[in-house]
């Protein structure tokens, strides 16, 4: 069995610079040889004398770069006066040329035709393959450097999750009861999230070990091997150009035939691999190869490099897990079939080298270089798929067993949309996030790698809308306080073993804590507006003044909203028009008092006997259904209004903005309370049967805008100093307050308004 050579990929390791420049100077001499022949043609028409003197020229050059085209221009270890093989065939060369004294025209002619430019041709060729070859190297460098970048990256989101998460453990500690649910709802989730990014730092760690790894022994020493072969295959070209000027010369000097045929043996002689091991064994040098990366604990929060795997942890687990497995196979095949590609092409290759097959051998390289280019793309694919899948399988076993994943597709909410998994609104001009084609479960972007795979499967209308209602609820159970007490919450989060990190809060919630404990402000204080609170799930607020106008004395207000008829014409705050028929649009169900019902709190509506009405809200079991009567609307009994049935029944218009919204606040209803509106007729007035009393009837409450605030998303309401709005949803925790005016919701800072 013959002996396998040494390759430069498999001893020089690292080494591509020092083979690159050497393999580029073989190249360059090329020019040198193509050079000499062309001057040596017209040397040759003046016979003898300027051939002696072309010879003892070249043997000055060849002196010059002998030590440079043998071993490099820096060997480790120098090679005296050994030269390569091709050097000592060039000697050779040179030396039959001084015994030759006559040279005619033909000849000078040949070697031009025939030697000099097929070397300036292959030597262009040569350079071109080269310089693919410093440019695949520099990618491969690009992309060990990248991971190494990726990597930093990761360990960063990791190192800002553990920070976040003791910022959101003090919140839990310095929250008040209104909103210490929702912040320690957002401890727990944080907890989720670095556990997920520890994860992911796991196995980006791995990744890159692997990577580098490919890259020290797979990927490199292919592109040196391959750098080694293109050398070699210079001087295959190299040697047969030379056997046709030897050639040439048998032809043409009969009396120097000896000579030429001596040269010609001497040309056999030069082997492809022995320039190579030459330059070899003078550089072979120590290597030491990088150390695997290691995990690195925040030095916020000090931990293990053991994966996480809780529940929540698991479930992005199994997420990750089969996206990696879904992939690992296509990938493999793939892979596969382009090894088979490149190792066909190698094939043909050898063929050519061999004389078997006729083709342009360096298209061929050419080729052979893409398909390993491609191949090299998608094997680092499939190894990144590989090491997610064994990191994981490792950790926490092949959880995807039994799995039923959600059909999840990328969506854009257009309309109001909450979360199955956090609760949250998703927020946004484009709200993207996904939805399930068979069950409908919806969730954030960010949200996708947590959802439990335990999808249902497609279900009918009515049963998504059940699941939805099912999946909201226990959505929005992970917001509510689990214990009554206000230091039950702080008992059930997690033990932490490291001290406090964080000196203070800065959140617009605490600054308006400190001022109500501290005292009443300075008038410096009390004229510049508070600092707006983080923005939490709310859409970010760019640029909130730090100092703002002094408050001026107020003028007393116009009524409230609740209080005014709405004018026909102006914005409707239920979604008909002012009029009392309403506009346009399905038609709305009638009604006409039977009893004369005189308001007795805020929110109901006095109405005479026989007034005809307009149901804006039916009964919903409460025994009271409201009404629009003229421009006035509000409650009154059920047992009070029968129903006109002269129109075939439709749906009563439910308002837009009053029914009960998806954060489960109630709506904002302009209600109007006084006397009742047209002339109640004469007589003895029928007396009504007995009212239900109002259960979950909530007497509105106004705010007014201490600060001028410009709204930054649509999600947020602007406001002009002194504008009174109606209080939708108190501040839970996060600094923001929801109201509404004009039939238009949205959301303010909770420090730059106050109850009136």
């Amino acid at each position: 069995m013959a002996e396998v050579a040494p390759s430069f990929g498999s001893e020089l390791k690292d080494g591509f610079k020092p083979a690159n420049v050497w393999v580029a100077g073989g190249i360059a001499w090329l020019d040198d040889i193509q050079a000499f022949y062309r001057e040596r043609s017209v040397i040759e028409k003046e016979y003898s004398a300027k051939l002696n003197a072309l010879a003892k020229r070249y043997f000055e050059k060849k002196t010059r770069k002998s030590a440079s085209l043998s071993v490099g221009d820096s060997p480790t270890m120098t090679p005296g006066s050994l030269e390569s093989a091709s050097l000592t065939t060039w000697t050779t060369h040179l030396t039959t040329l001084e015994t030759r004294a006559e040279e005619h025209d033909k000849f000078g002619n040949d070697l031009v035709n025939k030697v000099a430019e097929p070397l300036k041709h292959v030597g262009n060729r040569f350079e071109e393959l080269r310089k693919r070859h410093v440019d695949f190297a520099d990618k491969l460098e690009k992309e060990r450097d990248g991971s190494y970048a990726d990597l930093r990256k990761v360990k960063g989101k990791y190192d800002a999750a553990c920070q976040e998460v003791e910022s959101k453990r003090k919140k839990t500690e310095s929250a008040f009861d209104m909103g210490k649910a929702k912040a320690q709802s957002a401890y727990q989730q944080q907890i989720q999230e670095m556990n997920n990014l520890k994860n992911t730092y796991l196995i980006a760690i791995g990744v890159t070990n692997k990577q580098k790894e490919k890259y020290y022994h797979e990927y490199l020493p292919e592109l040196m091997d391959s750098l080694q072969d293109l050398s070699e295959f210079r001087t295959i070209k190299l040697n047969a150009l030379w056997s046709l000027a030897a050639q040439l010369e048998a032809e043409m000097l009969q009396r120097a035939a000896g000579q030429v045929d001596h040269l010609a043996h001497e040309i056999t002689r030069n082997l492809p691999h022995l320039d190579s091991m030459m330059f070899l064994s003078h550089n072979m040098g120590a290597f030491h190869e990088p150390p695997d990366k290691a995990f690195e604990p925040s030095p916020v929060w000090h931990d293990d490099d053991a994966m996480v795997t809780d529940d929540p942890a698991r479930v992005y687990l199994r997420n990750v897990l089969n996206k990696s497995k879904s992939q690992l196979g296509d990938l493999r095949r793939e892979v596969d079939k382009k090894r088979r590609e490149v190792d066909a092409v190698k094939r043909t290759k050898q063929k050519i080298r061999d004389g078997t097959e006729k083709k342009d051998e360096v298209l061929v390289v050419g080729q052979l270089f893409l398909m390993q280019e491609e191949l090299h793309q998608v094997d680092r694919r499939r190894l990144t798929a590989e090491v997610e899948t064994s990191t994981i399988t490792a950790a926490v076993g092949d959880v995807t067993l039994g799995a039923k994943n959600h059909n999840f597709k990328s969506q854009t909410f257009k309309i109001p949309t909450n979360c199955d998994l956090c609760g949250e609104r998703i927020w946004g001009l484009s709200a993207k996030g996904f939805d399930c084609r068979d069950c409908g479960y919806t969730c954030h972007s960010k949200c996708e790698m947590k959802v439990p795979a335990e999808c249902p499967g497609e279900q009918s209308k009515e049963e998504r809308k059940k699941l939805k209602q099912e999946r909201q609820e226990a959505a929005n159970a992970l917001l509510k306080p689990k214990s009554p007490t206000g230091t039950a919450g702080r008992t059930e989060l997690p033990d932490l073993t490291r001290s406090n990190t964080m000196t203070s809060l800065s959140s617009g919630y605490a600054a308006s804590a400190k001022r109500s404990l501290a005292g009443p402000m300075s008038p410096t204080e009390e004229a510049a507006p508070p600092d707006l609170p983080p923005p939490s799930s709310r859409p970010p607020i760019a640029s909130a003044p730090t100092t703002g106008p002094p408050k001026k004395n107020r003028v007393v207000a116009p009524p409230p909203a609740a209080y005014i008829s709405e004018l026909p014409g102006s914005t409707p705050t239920n979604g008909a028009s002012g009029g009392g028929g309403g506009g346009g649009g399905a038609e709305q169900q009638k009604a006409k008092m039977v009893y004369a019902f005189e308001a007795g709190a805020d929110g109901e509506l006095s109405v005479p006997e026989g007034r005809d009405l307009v149901v804006l809200e039916p009964d919903a079991g409460t025994g009271w259904i409201k009404v629009r009567a003229g421009f006035k609307e509000g409650l009154v009994p059920a047992s009070y209004v029968e129903l006109v049935a002269a129109s075939p029944p439709a749906p009563a218009l439910a308002p837009q903005n009053t029914g009960q919204s998806s954060l489960g606040r109630p709506g904002s209803t302009y209600s109007n309370s006084g006397s009742s509106i047209g002339g109640g007729g004469g007589g003895t007035k029928k007396k009504g049967p007995a009212v239900a009393p109002r259960r979950g009837a909530k007497k509105l409450k106004y705010v007014e805008a201490v600060y001028e605030y410009a709204a930054q998303s649509e999600a947020e309401h602007s406001m002009a100093e002194g504008e009174r709005f109606v209080l939708i949803r108190e501040d839970q925790g996060d600094g923001w307050v929801e109201v509404e005016k004009g039939g238009v919701r949205g959301a303010v800072p909770g420090n730059y308004v106050q109850a009136v």
